[in-house]
C-alpha cells in the first residue's frame, strides 16, 4: 500500500485546498433550501444536518466511490464507476453539482499531473487521480470528507446564524466521525451503495425551482 508521505499529504491539501478552482464554495448541497423551507435554522440544528449527510447520505456515498475509483484498474472500469456515481444523483442539482466539479477538478488536474480525468464525477475523478499519484485511499477519504463538510459548514455560516466559533466546533465534532466512516467505506464495493438522508435529497430538489437563492444546489 502507498505510504502517506509528507508530500502527497501536501499534494492532498492542494486538491482540496478552496484555493483549487473547482468551485466548492457554490454550492450548498441543498442546504440552502433546507434553510429556507426551515428544517435547519441555527448550529445544532445544522450539526445534526451535516451528521446524517456525512453518516448517511453523500458523505457515505462519495467515500465509496472515491474507493472503488482508487481501486479501477483501467478506464473502462472508471467510467462504469462514474455510470453509477451520475445513477445515483438524486436530483438534478445533484448530479450538476458532482459533474461540475469533477469537471473542474479533471481540467487543472489533467493539466497539470498528466492524468486523463475527462468527463467523470468529483469524487470518481479524485480517486482516480489520488492512486494515479499513489497518495494512501484511507487519508484521500477522510480530507474529501473534511473539505466537503467545511464547505458545507462555511455554507451554514453564510445561511443561518452560526459565528466562526460555533462553526469551528461543528466542524471538530463532525471530524472526529470521519475515520470511522473511511473504514467502512474503503472495500469500495458498490453494492454497497446507498442513502437514508431523505431530507437532505427532497432539499436539493426543492432547491432547483426556489425563487431566490445564492448557492447553485
Amino acid at each position: 500500500m502507498p505510504m502517506a508521505t509528507e508530500a502527497r499529504v501536501l499534494l492532498l491539501g492542494q486538491w482540496l485546498s478552496p484555493a483549487y478552482p473547482v468551485g466548492a464554495f457554490a454550492y450548498s448541497h441543498g442546504l440552502e433550501a433546507a434553510a429556507a423551507a426551515g428544517w435547519v435554522s441555527d448550529g445544532a440544528e445544522l450539526k445534526a444536518w451535516l451528521e446524517d449527510v456525512l453518516l448517511s447520505g453523500a458523505g457515505r456515498s462519495d467515500a465509496l466511490l472515491i474507493a472503488a475509483s482508487w481501486q479501477a484498474t483501467n478506464r473502462a472500469a472508471l467510467e462504469e464507476i462514474d455510470t453509477i456515481a451520475r445513477a445515483f444523483a438524486p436530483s438534478k442539482e445533484r448530479l450538476f453539482e458532482t459533474d461540475q466539479q469533477g469537471r473542474a477538478f479533471g481540467t487543472v488536474t489533467g493539466a497539470i499531473w498528466g492524468r486523463d480525468l475527462s468527463g467523470l464525477s468529483y469524487p470518481v475523478a479524485l480517486g482516480a487521480a489520488a492512486a494515479h499519484e499513489d497518495v494512501h485511499l484511507n487519508l484521500t477519504q477522510q480530507l474529501y470528507l473534511q473539505a466537503f463538510l467545511s464547505n458545507l459548514v462555511a455554507a451554514g455560516q453564510r445561511l443561518l446564524p452560526v459565528g466562526q466559533t460555533e462553526a469551528q466546533a461543528i466542524l471538530r465534532r463532525l471530524t472526529g466521525l470521519i475515520p470511522a466512516v473511511a473504514t467502512d467505506t474503503q472495500s469500495g464495493d458498490l453494492a454497497e451503495l446507498s442513502s437514508t438522508a431523505f431530507l437532505s435529497d427532497i432539499a436539493s430538489m426543492q432547491h432547483e425551482t426556489q425563487h431566490a437563492r445564492i448557492f447553485r444546489t
